[in-house]
């Protein structure tokens, strides 16, 4: 008797119901062994279908085609041809089947079997629809990638049909008026600049990070993150033969500069506007720091896979959503204190100078040690808003740690990337990139759930210390120990040559 073929191993995504808000979902997935992978879900199903859908308890075997259930399909996030992404691919019918265009070069791949008219092949995944044991509602499984097991998802985010996260029209319209209070000069220098469009991702970014207005920076980033997304820029332009060169420091406006102080010198935060002017500012400097590690390390490691630069694309959008929400709210809480008003600080960015030459320490000091750090605290910033009664300042903060929990399973993807990549361990790697790049203790409480969905174990931080200053005092010493001895030389040798 012949051996039936095993089940292919599957990975739950979601209940089917929690699936209708959109017709397409990234899903970052990490296996047991730490993996990662980024898939496309894509919901093909129309709107009358979907409320059919709701109520339907039983698996897509022998349903029709055109059930809502079998119009489910999974592919790889990224194009075999170039690596570009997928996420904003055009659906297509044709005789063959359903294929999903890629934006940037038009290859098409039939979402069933993967196969191209160019003979490449992209990976899709068989997806079903099955009734929970439990809750006997319908959920929806996909089977797992080869190289791995135990496959979770991470991260469910849902791209709408225009291409753009539905929260950002929404801000446009709520926060132009509160934005426009930052800076009179918002809005008068365009979008795309008046000597001309950039072409290439990266001087995109560079122009961002010399971009002062903090309105315009917002912009700016949605602009470019869309064009890039929908395969309208040239090329990423990180292999370019001369690519711009970042700003050491990303300007500021006057009256930001004029703000500015020592981290040290800021009074504890004693209200809620206070409060929430400085998590603006930290977002305006994370919008920095996303486009920064694009246009700073793109060029000097041409092997990074494109998906590098679609996650810090991506993170760069959120952080520009998140300023317009911190904005928004802060305007509509305290109108006499607009962002830019209240003393602030950079001293985020004293960890992108100590971390410039290092793609590996950057990783390591700003998306593992000071992202992370947010993960802890977030939790009772947003637990004082609720206790103060501010539904509306919870509801923006919550949206942001949520996201912030995806960003350092970014900053955890990249760098285990590189580790890899290097042939070293990941855990020692970051240990030892902290003590070299950080001041004092790594200090908790740790929110270790968090830490933990991001990628980031109790091995990688738990009893760990920074010797930076004191590394910096022996460096110094040891090279001016250095140039007495040179000097001692200089002199014994000349003496004895009298």
């Amino acid at each position: 008797m012949a051996s039936e073929t095993p089940e292919p191993e599957c990975f739950f995504v979601s209940p089917y119901a929690d699936l209708l808000t959109h017709n397409r979902f990234l899903l970052t997935l990490r296996s047991q062994e730490g993996r990662y992978h980024s898939l496309i879900l894509f919901r093909l199903s129309s709107v009358g279908e979907q409320i059919d859908a709701r109520s339907y308890h039983t698996p897509n075997e022998g349903l029709p085609t055109s059930h809502p259930y079998n119009q489910l399909y999974a592919m790889e996030s990224t194009c075999p041809h170039l690596g570009a992404d997928m996420s904003h691919a055009e659906i297509e019918e044709c005789e063959t089947g359903i294929v999903a265009v890629c934006p940037w070069h038009r290859y098409d791949f039939d979402l069933r079997t993967g196969h191209s008219e160019t003979g490449l092949r992209a990976c899709t995944y068989t997806v079903q629809v099955k009734e929970d044991e439990e809750d006997r509602i319908p959920c929806v499984w996909i089977q797992s990638p080869e190289q791995g097991s135990k496959w979770r998802v991470l991260e469910r985010r849902g791209i709408s049909e225009e291409f753009a996260d539905p929260v950002k029209a929404k801000l446009s319209e709520e926060s132009a008026t509160s934005n426009d209070s930052i800076s009179e000069q918002a809005g008068v220098e365009p979008i795309i600049p008046l000597d001309g469009e950039p072409t290439t991702l990266i001087q995109w970014a560079v122009l961002i990070l010399n971009t002062p207005n903090p309105t315009l920076k917002v912009q700016r980033t949605q602009h470019a993150v869309h064009l890039f997304r929908t395969g309208k820029l040239a090329s990423i332009g990180h292999k370019n033969k001369n690519p711009p060169i970042p700003p050491a420091v990303p300007p500021r406006e006057e009256n930001y500069t004029r703000n500015t102080v020592d981290p040290r010198k800021l009074a504890k935060r004693k209200n809620a506007a206070v409060m929430l002017h400085a998590l603006a500012n930290i977002e305006q400097w994370a919008i920095d720091l996303a486009w920064d590690i694009m246009a700073r390390f793109g060029p000097s490691h041409p092997d990074i896979p494109p998906a590098f630069f679609s996650d810090f694309a991506r993170m760069a959008l959120d952080e520009s959503k998140h300023f317009s929400l911190l904005v928004s709210r802060l305007a509509a809480l305290s109108p006499s204190t607009p962002y830019g008003s209240l003393p602030v600080h950079a001293g985020l960015w004293e960890s992108a100078t100590v971390t410039s030459t290092s793609l590996r320490s950057r990783l390591a000091i700003i998306h593992l040690v000071h992202e992370a750090r947010g993960l802890d605290v977030n939790p009772g910033t947003i637990e004082r808003f609720r206790r103060s009664g501010d539904k509306e300042s919870v509801a923006t903060l919550e949206v942001i740690h949520t996201d912030e929990v995806t960003h350092v399973t970014t900053g955890h993807r990249w760098f285990t990337w590189i580790c890899e990549r290097d042939g070293v361990d990941p855990v020692s790697t970051f240990r030892e990139e902290v003590r070299c790049g950080w001041r004092g203790d790594i200090k908790g409480p740790f929110n270790a759930e968090a830490r933990e969905t991001a990628g980031l174990t109790r091995e990688f931080y738990e009893d760990l210390h920074g010797e930076m200053d004191q590394l910096a005092v022996q460096n110094q010493e040891s090279q001016q120990t250095a140039v007495e001895r040179a000097s001692a030389d200089v002199t014994v040798a000349y003496e004895a040559g009298k």
